[in-house]
């Protein structure tokens, strides 16, 4: 027979490895593996390049493949993101100077119900193109948690920069660099 105090043992053990389990799925890092390449001056290949998502300004399904040759900011956001709403005109302003080089702007509405997301883009005067990313597959594979976050993705689907946040006027600059270079 099983003494009382040895059944209270392992059922308190139980619960606080069940409680562990709970919290290490639910506080897991982000994935900084693309930060990290950068640091030691690599420039990693783009994840979910040739994952097809939703497109919130119409016409199906895209992915960042379909952009392959052209400068992307690949840019996660979502209507809620006082953040996202603050850096939306830097955003379309970078947008501008970038399409007269053959490069874009291109938007992931992440974490957000499309016609938000699409209202978004019309109440930010957002020209630039965007998909959705209904599972967050994209935005975890990029190691996103939080929003806004941008990708600097050269012709070639390499990732020359990130910022995780809002983006700056140094970010845009290094972006109409790159799409003004003839490499990359």
């Amino acid at each position: 027979m099983k003494s009382p105090v040895l059944t209270a043992l392992v059922s308190v053990a139980g619960a606080a490895l069940i409680g562990l389990l709970i919290y290490g799925v639910t506080h897991q890092a982000a994935n900084r593996s693309l930060d990290e390449d950068l640091a030691r001056g690599q420039h990693p290949l783009a994840p979910s390049y040739s994952k097809p998502l939703p497109s919130l300004n119409g016409g199906g399904r895209s992915s960042l493949a379909a952009y392959r040759g052209k400068v992307v900011v690949l840019n996660f956001f979502a209507s809620w993101c006082v953040a996202c709403q603050e850096e939306s005109p830097l955003m379309e302003r970078t947008q501008r100077r970038l399409e007269g080089h053959g490069a874009t702007v291109l938007g992931v509405g992440y974490q957000d119900d499309a016609s938000k997301s699409k209202t978004f883009m019309r109440e930010y005067g957002l020209t630039y193109p965007a998909l959705r990313d209904p599972t967050g597959e994209m935005a975890g594979a990029y190691g996103t948690r939080q929003l806004p976050e941008s990708f600097l993705i050269g012709r070639e689907g390499r990732i020359y920069d990130i910022e995780r946040g809002p983006i700056g006027s140094a970010f845009a600059k290094r972006a109409l660099q790159l799409a003004t270079a003839g490499g990359a």
